[in-house]
């Protein structure tokens, strides 16, 4: 059986997650408490991060990226990596944007300093960090909301990765009430494009143990 080793409020798990879905892949979900540093999972992955992906014959592949291009090469079917090379650049431009740019600036700064720490024992939050987190947010999704209104979907005429590469971090910080949708309605609005697919199903019904996520956060008419 393939298993997916991740953690619910890990926007690089949800984009596999997504991705799985999509190309309608069955996957078993095990969840990783990556900060115990079990000797098995790091024999796996010595990155020590999740996602993990394990295949019915044995083969071991990590980070987000790396499965999302296995997943893309294996399994073609269901192309998420556009369909040009100009697409095909423009999606792994937003993917790393999202993973790297994204992540540093505004995930790390509010998913890191309010769940992160709080699950594995670190501390309270860091007022500097939330507050650079928060101030980070309104620009990127002034980005996401130009993009939406200039495009089919992010990276262009078709859905892809990029697209749930986004929706990834953003349905975790939505998660936690982070999120003002207000400030971007064509953000807001993309997003609910994305959250209404099959595919996000099993995300909007994740919980974790001392969060509660707002009303509107399973909410297929936000």
């Amino acid at each position: 059986m393939r298993m997916l080793y991740h953690l619910p409020l890990s926007p690089q798990s949800r984009q596999v997650r997504l991705v799985l879905g999509e190309k309608r892949l069955p996957c078993e979900l095990k969840t990783e408490r990556v900060w115990e540093r079990r000797d098995d999972f790091l024999a796996m992955n010595p990155a020590g991060d999740v996602p993990v992906l394990t295949e019915e014959n044995g083969m071991v592949i990590p980070n987000a990226g790396v499965i999302c291009e296995y997943l893309e090469e294996a399994y073609p079917d269901t192309p998420l990596m556009g369909r040009t090379l100009r697409d095909r650049v423009e999606v792994r431009r937003l993917v790393a944007w999202f993973n790297e740019k994204f992540a540093a600036e505004v995930t790390r700064n509010l998913l890191g300093e309010k769940v992160d720490k709080r699950l594995s024992g670190r501390g309270l939050p860091d007022g500097q960090a939330l507050r650079a987190g928060y101030a980070n947010m309104r620009f990127h999704l002034d980005y996401i909301g130009w993009l939406a209104e200039t495009r089919a979907w992010l990276a262009g005429p078709s859905l892809s990765v990029a697209d749930f590469a986004a929706a990834a971090h953003l349905s975790c910080l939505d998660f936690i009430g982070d999120i003002d949708w207000k400030k971007s309605p064509a953000a807001k609005d993309w997003y609910a494009r994305v959250k209404s697919r099959p595919s996000f199903r099993s995300l909007l019904g994740d919980r974790i143990t001392g969060f509660a996520p707002p009303d509107h956060y399973a909410d297929l008419d936000f």
